[in-house]
């Protein structure tokens, strides 16, 4: 039987490389829905996508609502890590982040105790970073006035933040953080921190997703917490570079071949917004030596439509 291919409809994706493979998952996608849980598929060279070799059915889900894990709808932003002998899986559900594990990459991801990471308010787009030291920080979204981002430090073992440590990353602030094209509070989510030479970035997406200009910045900071210095060549990523309305919030992850890539979703077209669609682009990493940090841009005439094949 010939093979059909249809683009990738995976909003807030993340990839996750293991063993010679890329994993995609993200809001909806595949065999998934904000509401149920969550998808994942497989890749050799980020074209060409497939459900995971040796699983069942027409999807993989790997966390699916009910199953021993936090959440009844909105199931947003996973993020997979792995730490020792488990790996991870951190969400967003009914508002909250939630942490899971399980002892394979394929889940399915559980919890011991079902509850969200931080019951006290909500909080949404959780991304665990591991620092040299091996302490963990939580990236994420409050609410108040706006979608602000917060960082504390994590600790996995319990699956808590470490409430004294909570502090704000910083304010709406440049002008392309909230373009007119569609009016909204301040938002600012859909976190990614890499650390390159002692000096933390801090990659993040601004606007309403519903903006045309919805857009990838960065800041930079000597420590996870801060202060945040906002790079003057933000937006790195934004409709005027890729030429796709709502070009945002995905994840940074090193390909096979060493080269640096970013994934993340755009618009359907440029009435729609719905079902956001996948894209990968190169991520151009130079050395400024003046400054004495790396400079980021994409390269836009190389941007990856991936394909999902199916029988």
């Amino acid at each position: 039987m010939a093979q059909e291919k249809r683009e990738l409809f995976f909003a807030d994706p993340t990839i996750y490389v293991h063993n010679g493979k890329y994993y995609l998952t993200g809001t909806g996608g595949s065999g998934g829905s904000a509401a149920s849980g969550f998808a994942a598929l497989e890749s050799t060279n980020l074209q060409t996508w497939s459900k995971p070799a040796g699983t069942s059915g027409s999807a993989h889900l790997i966390l699916t609502k009910g199953e021993q894990a936090f959440g009844t709808e909105g199931f947003w932003a996973p993020q997979l890590f792995q730490a020792n002998d488990r790996y991870y899986l951190t969400y967003t559900a009914n508002e909250q982040t939630v942490l899971t594990q399980s002892t394979s990459l394929l889940g399915p991801y559980t919890q011991a105790k079902v509850a969200p990471i931080d019951g006290s308010e909500k909080n949404i787009d959780s991304y665990i970073f591991k620092d040299e030291d091996g302490k963990y920080y939580l990236y994420h979204v409050r609410f108040g006035g706006g979608n602000y981002l917060w960082v504390a430090e994590f600790d996995l073992e319990k699956g808590q933040i470490k409430p004294e440590t909570l502090k704000k990353c910083f304010d709406q602030t440049e002008p392309w953080e909230a373009t007119p094209a569609y009016e909204s509070a301040p938002i600012m989510e859909g976190p990614t921190v890499i650390k390159l030479k002692d000096k933390y970035y801090l990659f993040y997406s601004a606007n309403h997703y519903l903006n045309i200009d919805y857009a990838v910045g960065y800041a930079v900071s000597d420590s996870p917490y801060g202060p945040w210095v906002k790079q003057q060549d933000s937006p790195i990523l934004h409709r005027s570079i890729v030429g796709e309305n709502g070009s945002g919030h995905g994840d940074l992850f090193e390909g096979l071949d060493g080269q640096l890539y970013y994934v993340y979703h755009v618009h359907f077209d440029q009435q729609q917004v719905t079902p956001r669609r996948t894209r990968i682009v190169p991520v151009i990493k130079q050395w400024d030596a003046e400054t004495g940090l790396y400079k980021f841009s994409v390269a836009s005439d190389k941007v990856i439509v991936p394909i999902l094949e199916e029988e």
